[in-house]
């Protein structure tokens, strides 16, 4: 059960002055430590699509997340056709929504739109380049778009010729670049399928106008052409190139689905039997209408102030404020913010997906290169506080945040620390448990550890640190408790 249904009964308990002695499973055997949880029903029971879900796919859940539970941090890539307009349709900077909605937002027909393919040729793609940059982030697995809203599939689809392959003077596969990439660097690899929304094929999907615009039916199209059934659009496109992308690529680690409109059981149905082709991997919350099939929820661009309680969730967010290439967005998150992000989520018992968006000629802009370069940079020196570690104890830290590892012998903590204390002392409330040994995650000049003094008292544990902080952003400092976990 995931470290957030206790948070509850921890402060029951607490309003109750009573200690809590908090256990866990040992960890599994991979090459990092993996949480362990246990798949429980969700209150949805009287859905179908739950119904057919945990049928199928609820007794290997647990099996499955393990590598997703101890990656904690991924790469989300949205790159497509969009990246030619770059947010730019008839001299105008087209704002609403990111830039790869552009061809909704701006209205823009089918005729019109599919001309971008013709000037589509991102020569500067380097896939070990891509995979290179995620890795020295600290990255675990990438994600990466095979097809958005706008019906553009970026692999060579034998399904439909509105490809990467078949439409642009490209003619490569990206995806099976990747695939040989990130098999060859150790990173998984996931797909983002636009299962729903769809505007380019006849019956696609479409969410409404967000300005106003007249639609051509009530499926909210805007052009002639879009008008269909999107049944025959599920037969005729979605499912062939489902298994197109879970049958040629080898292993695929996470499927992203998306914006689920008109997705209802019989549509669902067809495609939750294609999940079968890669039976380890992980699916997100988005297939169905009511988001009640799935692995693990998707909060975007928010984390939860709690988390979500008894359920595994990974948050995207983008660096800007887009998530395909938009060439006049250069409102850029500062480093301390991302690393602050994925602290705050990893402390929640969430996983990190932070978004780079590919400009059209295939390179990852430099901002955000330099970014991941220094998260990466933060992360050689602080990853073990990330990797396979499960929720805070605390249910508040004024000074940051706290990240653990339960096994049988023991629990280490890992404090999170954001705003360095002034007097030297760092006090950890509530915290019972006696400790073994505590020390800087941060090495000195000699690559030594710097140990610190604790002393157990009433209001919890307070540590002597040094006057100057480790890491100006986030500093790390590890507990080893001796025996349980205790917190009051």
């Amino acid at each position: 059960m995931k470290n957030h249904l206790t948070s509850l009964f921890r402060l029951s308990l607490a309003m109750l002055g009573v200690s809590l002695l908090i256990t866990s499973a040992p960890a599994a055997t991979t090459n990092e430590s993996a949480p362990s949880f246990t798949y429980s029903a969700k209150p949805e029971t009287n859905n179908p699509d739950w119904q057919a879900w945990n049928r199928d796919f609820g007794a290997s859940h647990d099996a499955r997340m393990q590598w997703w539970r101890v990656a904690r941090f991924g790469m989300f890539i949205h790159w497509g056709v969009y990246s030619v307009p770059a947010g730019v349709w008839n001299g105008t900077n087209v704002t609403a929504s990111g830039a790869e909605w552009i061809m909704n937002r701006g209205r823009i027909p089918l005729a019109d739109y599919q001309k971008f393919a013709t000037q589509f040729n991102p020569v500067k793609f380097n896939a070990d380049e891509w995979v290179k940059i995620a890795k020295n982030a600290g990255m675990k697995y990438i994600v990466i778009t095979s097809k958005h809203h706008d019906g553009f599939a970026m692999f060579h689809s034998q399904a439909d010729p509105f490809n990467i392959y078949d439409a642009t003077p490209f003619k490569r596969d990206p995806l099976a670049e990747l695939a040989v990439a990130c098999k060859k660097a150790g990173i998984k690899l996931g797909f983002y399928y636009s299962q729903a929304q769809d505007w380019n094929h006849p019956g696609g999907g479409a969410a409404g106008s967000k300005t106003g615009q007249p639609v051509v039916d009530k499926q909210n199209h805007w052009d002639a052409a879009q008008t269909g059934s999107m049944d025959d659009y599920i037969d005729k496109v979605v499912v062939p190139q489902l298994k197109e992308i879970l049958s040629n690529y080898g292993p695929v680690a996470e499927l992203w689905f998306d914006t689920p409109v008109g997705m209802n059981s019989e549509r669902v149905a067809k495609i939750l039997p294609l999940l079968k082709l890669q039976p380890d991997m992980v699916v997100n919350n988005r297939l169905d209408s009511k988001k009640a099939t799935g692995d693990f929820s998707t909060p975007e661009q928010t984390i939860p102030a709690t988390g979500i309680p008894g359920k595994d969730w990974e948050a995207c967010m983008t660096m800007n404020k887009t998530w395909g290439f938009r060439s006049y967005d250069n409102n850029w998150k500062p480093t301390e913010t991302l690393i602050r992000n994925l602290v705050d989520i990893a402390s929640k018992g969430g996983n990190y997906l932070l978004n780079v968006g590919p400009t059209s000629e295939g390179l990852i802009p430099g901002p955000s290169v330099e970014r991941l370069q220094a998260v990466g940079a933060w992360m050689k020196v602080n990853g073990e506080a990330i990797y396979g570690t499960t929720a805070s104890p605390f249910e508040h830290l004024v000074w940051g945040r706290c990240t653990k590892k339960v096994t049988d012998d023991g629990a280490t903590l890992y404090l999170h620390v954001f705003d360095w204390p002034k007097d030297g002392k760092l006090v950890v409330p509530g915290l019972k448990s006696e400790i073994a040994k505590a020390y800087l995650l941060k090495p000195n000049f000699f690559g030594f550890h710097k140990n610190l003094s604790a002393a157990n008292g009433a209001d919890g544990v307070t540590l002597s640190v040094p006057k100057n902080a480790p890491d100006k952003i986030s500093s790390t400092i590890v507990l080893k408790l001796k025996g349980p976990l205790q917190v009051n």
